[in-house]
């Protein structure tokens, strides 16, 4: 069937109307024809796999973040940043993303900054770990990584055509790992692949969808989501009581809990997966009692420190030799500044004779001359009487 164009539109209504005795002019026939067309697109946007995320009213399906039950709110079908609130308070989504298509609308108006979280970890630094779109007013002639639009703090935009002066921007960013585009107003800002950029190949592919406060009223309203589908194959190690039966205890008499979806160990020895890994990706999210000492061992075997193995530390004390990402005995890390019985997230990285060690987004290790090319078992080590250590969504990609 032939696809209806306006002029055609124009003519039958014009006809019909006319038939009736009425007088219509051509700007009662366009208003016609605008409200049908945009009646039909807005079928069409419910048809292509959109989900919406807002629903203009209350922030059901929203969560707010370190920060108070004030920091966001809903205000004539949008949903506001409060001046009250600042950073690192944001708003997550209910559901986790992998590769999706997300459209919204955001109003500016003189000074306003904000961000929209792609990937935004379950704790930790959002930009980091995750990708934070920025949102700015400037219109900057200077193409900057803070510039709106950039990839912040890291890749600046392709242009700039934000409306600042009271008006609502349109915005959408597209994710199919590894490319990463985003649109404002129509124009597309950002084409990347993200594999091939090295602060950014090994951010988050999985992650919660985010609207940051900076302290400046901005509104957001048309809220959007469409999933696209999912390319990540990670095994989950632990994320519930009977993912246990993974592991077992292979040295000491350290008490392993499982506490729902927390893995709680305290006192002194290893828990080992029964499956052996050589090349992988290890993600999990560690929360440890002040001054405790722990690790994470990879190309294990035997008995926890008396096999051979490689050990990434777990230890919170600023000025130790080997403090927390540590490769121990080998490469010391970069502090990563993290806060006693506060969650961080761990990624571990082993390809060969390469480890990269990251702590909430932050490289503290990298190292390129590992021995020991066996494969070998993953290892959770408690290593103190009376030092608790913690472990939640702990999982494994293979290489």
């Amino acid at each position: 069937m032939r696809r209806r164009s306006q002029p055609d539109v124009l003519a039958e209504l014009s006809g019909a109307l006319g038939g009736h005795g009425k007088s219509v002019t051509r700007r009662d026939l366009l208003s016609t024809v605008s409200l049908a067309f945009a009646g039909a697109a807005g079928t069409q946007g419910a048809e292509d796999g959109f989900t919406p995320l807002f629903d203009g009213v209350s922030l059901k399906g929203w969560s707010i973040r370190e920060g108070p039950q004030s920091a966001f709110y809903v205000s004539d079908g949008a949903i506001v940043v409060h001046e009250g609130s600042n950073f690192p308070t944001w708003l997550r989504s209910e559901n986790r993303y992998e590769n999706f298509d997300f459209r919204c609308e955001f109003f500016i108006k003189g000074w306003m900054n904000s961000g929209i979280f792609l990937h935004a970890p379950e704790h930790g630094r959002n930009a980091e770990t995750g990708i934070k779109i920025n949102l700015f007013h400037k219109q900057d002639q200077k193409m900057l990584a803070e510039s709106i639009g950039s990839v912040f703090p890291l890749v600046a935009p392709l242009k700039v055509n934000v409306r600042n002066k009271g008006e609502w921007n349109s915005m959408r960013a597209a994710v199919d790992w590894p490319r990463l585009r985003v649109w404002i107003n129509d124009e597309m800002v950002q084409d990347l692949d993200l594999e091939s950029l090295p602060g950014l190949k090994y951010r988050l592919r999985r992650g919660y969808i985010g609207l940051e406060s900076l302290s400046y009223p901005i509104r957001f309203r048309n809220l959007r989501v469409k999933e696209l589908p999912s390319r990540e194959k990670w095994q989950a190690l632990y994320e519930k009581p009977a993912d246990l039966a993974q592991w077992e205890v292979v040295e000491g008499k350290a008490k392993w809990e499982p506490l729902a979806e927390v893995l709680r160990a305290d006192g002194l020895g290893h828990l080992a997966t029964r499956e052996s890994y050589r090349d992988f990706e290890f993600h999990a999210y560690v929360r440890a009692s002040k001054w405790s000492n722990g690790g994470v061992l990879f190309r294990a075997s035997g008995a926890g420190n008396q096999g051979r193995h490689y050990e990434i530390q777990v230890h919170d004390v600023e000025g130790a030799v080997y403090p927390t990402g540590s490769l121990y005995g080998i490469r010391r890390a970069i502090y990563p500044k993290i806060e006693p019985e506060k969650w961080f997230l761990m990624q571990l990285v082993v390809k060969g004779r390469y480890c990269l060690v990251r702590i909430n987004g932050e490289n503290v290790v990298e190292y390129n001359d590992l021995e020991d090319l066996e494969p070998g078992r993953i290892m959770l080590q408690a290593h103190q009487a009376g030092r608790w250590i913690e472990y939640k969504q702990v999982r494994v990609k293979p290489a």
